[in-house]
């Protein structure tokens, strides 16, 4: 499901170029490559946790962007620790990520909408919402639903991320213009004389900076190169200004971040407010918390998938879920940003020789150094910056390929579910999620019918069993095999795909007694199909025929068991009519039988044993030919179950079967073997060997007491010394027959290779 973007495919292959780069200095591992990737992780993770804490608490105002960089910090910090410590894959750097905050921004801008509501509960809710997300992912870990979060429909992904992207954009706008907040961005669009031209001026520097940092060097990330340049051109313009140089009251920086008391005192007030929670509390951010533990899951599970196909190892994707859960529980502790395993900071991590989880633990730690060394610094963070910052990420993140799926008319379809969860997601993401889902089952069913169920049918003039048929037999079977069919169904057989089914088989079933659908390559059934089945029964029964099944799945332990199926539907049992077969060739023969028994010719072998001249072969010889044959031909009796010839055996004896059947066995891996023909009273077999002289190709087993002249090709060259004419008759009728059995082969392998 997870496809990576033109983007992620340039960052990884950036990134590669970085490791060969720097191979002679970090070593690609070890303790020396976890410090480095730790540091350069972190140089990529904190500008976007710092960016993201201020677009989640700039909805509550500008005067608390201070309190969302503090968030994003301490976010970044707690989750850098603890994940990696519990899910030891390493490599993932955990920090706060675009989907988290544009879920709680989303959320903080509506819970503001409400006059009446105090920050302080605003704030709280924020928090419970976060915690409610840890701990729906550790449910998930503990469930081991990893594998199935990453079945979600890749349309709804990129939909929703898009959408997430536009959501960022809109919202940064405003402050890269610096619009007062109770201005909307339509009309601060309109209104020129509101923008505010210097944050617009280090906005589009940092962008810049962002944009073009991998034509500059790739051994700085560009989220560092672009707050830096955006920093500078801020310090530039107050020459200009001095008013810019003063920290407060200034909307154009972070300002002063405050810290609320020590670390105990901050774990203990998270603590103590969880026992504060009320029940319409959590009502009011249940799914929102639901939402975002998904996307976290999903956007951690993406980010181990890409590092997976660079380390060349699979990550436990239930334990990771378990290490973000707990990670996402301690950044609730700290007061910090809930995220996930983001995929630009893992891929700079990896590159610079991180390998294990001491390099996101480094990461996590170097955050707090920073925050300790440079906390003062932070609060000169231009507004401006972190909005482009945030636009160029909103950038990246939206999927601008879906605009080549409205060039092809087979994929307009995918087009139209991600441009609906795109634009549902501008009014609420939780109706984004929903809607995209529901829209991709719609897509399955429309796929499952457009395409057929039936994929190949014949009747039994050109569809054989594996029994060799006598020449009467065949001729029997060239005009009444019309009366019964083979029927080759794949897929999935529901509600969606029945009535083309009914539809396709219709005409057949208005003139066949036997019906056999084989089920094979069936994935699922539902009630709607059995029901079909049921119906089918009565018609064939009315004539006195009969629908058949073969190869229902039932012994796979990854497949549904039909026959118990249907058995409890009450349609597969013989009382009610419908045979079911283990395989196909059975059902065929059983066919077969019924319809040379209707034309009064008997199948049942003769008791008698056959002479020389009453074998099909060599029906065409007279007599002093026969007299001449029997002369190198010896006779053989095997009891039931007997072998007669074995694989890899050397043999060039040719058997020519007088009373009995015998089944032709191919040994395969594991000690099975698949079933090549039967043989029956008249036939002969063997003649590969008898041909060519070479080792046997197959087991021969007799299937009942069975009778046989054996002739060696020793003995039939002596004899054809002296009668050459003999032995030129005798090849011409092997080769005639030998012909017949490849034409039947080849019509064999086309009905089974048909698409």
């Amino acid at each position: 499901m997870f496809l990576l973007s033109p983007r992620a495919l340039n960052d990884c292959f950036k990134a590669t170029h970085l490791k060969m780069t720097n191979t002679a200095n970090i070593g690609g591992g070890g303790l020396a490559g976890d410090c480095w990737g730790g540091l350069a992780s972190m140089l990529v993770a904190l500008p976007s946790a710092i960016a993201f804490g201020v677009l989640v608490y700039g909805a509550l105002g500008p005067e608390y962007a201070g309190a969302g960089a503090l968030a994003g910090i301490l976010g970044a910090a707690a989750l850098g620790i603890v994940a990696p410590l519990i899910g030891g894959n390493g490599g993932i750097i955990t920090a706060p990520c675009a989907p988290a905050a544009a879920v709680l921004s989303a959320m903080a801008v509506e819970l503001a909408a409400h006059g009446d509501m105090s920050v302080e509960r605003l704030l709280s809710l924020l928090a419970l919402t976060a915690l409610l997300a840890a701990l729906f992912q550790l449910i998930l870990g503990l469930l081991r639903a990893g594998r199935l979060i990453k079945f979600i429909p890749y349309q709804v992904v990129t939909g929703y991320l898009s959408g997430v992207a536009l959501i960022i954009a809109v919202g940064q706008l405003p402050k890269l213009l610096g619009l007062p907040k109770d201005m909307s961005l339509a009309h601060g669009l309109l209104a020129p004389q509101s923008w505010n031209w210097t944050g617009i001026g280090v906005g589009l520097a940092t962008i810049v900076a962002m944009a073009g940092a991998s034509r500059i060097t790739l051994k700085v990330p560009g989220a560092i190169l672009g707050l830096a340049v955006g920093i500078a051109t801020y310090f530039a313009a107050s020459l200009l200004n001095p008013e810019l140089l003063q920290l407060s009251p200034n909307l154009l920086v972070i300002g002063p971040i405050e810290v609320p008391g020590s670390l105990v005192d901050v774990v203990n007030e998270r603590a103590t407010s969880v026992l504060r929670v009320r029940p319409d509390d959590v009502a009011m951010v249940l799914v929102s918390a639901l939402t975002l533990s998904v996307l976290l899951s999903v956007d951690t599970l993406k980010t181990g998938v890409v590092l997976d196909a660079m380390t060349r190892r699979r990550h436990d994707s239930n334990r990771e879920l378990l290490a973000q859960g707990t990670a996402n529980f301690a950044a609730f502790l700290v007061g910090g940003m809930p995220g996930a395993g983001t995929m630009g900071a893992t891929l700079v991590n990896f590159a610079s020789g991180g390998r294990s989880y001491r390099s996101g633990v480094i990461e996590g730690v170097l955050v707090i150094a920073t925050f300790v060394l440079l906390g003062p610094l932070i609060a000169w963070v231009p507004i401006g910056a972190l909005a482009g910052i945030l636009l160029v990420v909103a950038f990246r993140m939206f999927d601008r390929r879906v605009f080549r799926l409205l060039l092809h008319r087979a994929t307009r379809v995918d087009f139209i579910v991600i441009a609906t969860v795109v634009a549902v997601a501008q009014i609420g993401l939780i109706a984004a999620a929903a809607v995209g889902i529901c829209l991709a089952v719609l897509l399955f069913i429309l796929d499952q019918v457009r395409g057929t169920v039936l994929l190949a049918k014949r009747d039994l003039r050109t569809a054989h069993s594996k029994r060799r048929r006598l020449e009467d037999e065949r001729d029997v079977l060239k005009v009444g095999g019309a009366q019964a069919a083979v029927v080759q169904l794949q897929g999935n057989l529901f509600f969606g795909t029945t009535d083309q089914l009914v539809s396709q088989l219709e005409p057949d079933l208005t003139h066949l007694r036997y019906l056999l659908l084989d089920l094979r390559r069936v994935r699922s059934m539902d009630y709607t199909a059995a029901h079909l089945f049921e119906q089918m029964r009565q018609r064939l029964q009315e004539r006195g025929g009969e629908l058949l099944f073969s190869g229902m799945p039932s012994s796979l332990p990854t497949r549904p068991d039909f026959a118990r199926y249907m058995a409890d539907f009450g349609i597969a049992n013989a009382s009610r009519g419908i045979r079911v077969f283990d395989t196909r060739d059975s059902a065929i023969e059983w066919m077969e039988d019924r319809v040379l028994e209707a034309a009064g010719v008997m199948p049942q072998e003769d008791t008698r044993a056959l002479d020389l001249g009453e074998i099909e072969l060599l029906s065409e010889l007279d007599d002093a030919s026969l007299v001449e044959l029997r002369k190198v031909a010896r006779e053989l009796s095997v009891p039931a179950g007997g072998r007669i010839c074995s694989w890899g055996e050397d043999g060039n004896e040719m058997f020519l079967l007088r009373r009995g059947r015998v089944r032709v066995l191919l040994p395969l891996e594991g000690g099975k073997r698949h079933h090549l023909a039967t043989f029956c009273q008249g036939d002969f077999f063997g003649e590969m060997a008898f041909l060519d002289r070479e080792r046997r190709s197959a087991d021969v087993e007799a299937a009942t007491p069975s009778e046989l002249y054996v002739v060696s090709r020793d003995n039939f060259d002596a004899m054809v010394k002296a009668n050459p004419a003999l032995g030129g008759r005798l090849f011409e009728q092997l080769a005639l027959t030998i012909s017949r059995r490849l034409r039947a082969a080849d019509t064999e392998l086309r009905f089974l290779e048909e698409r």
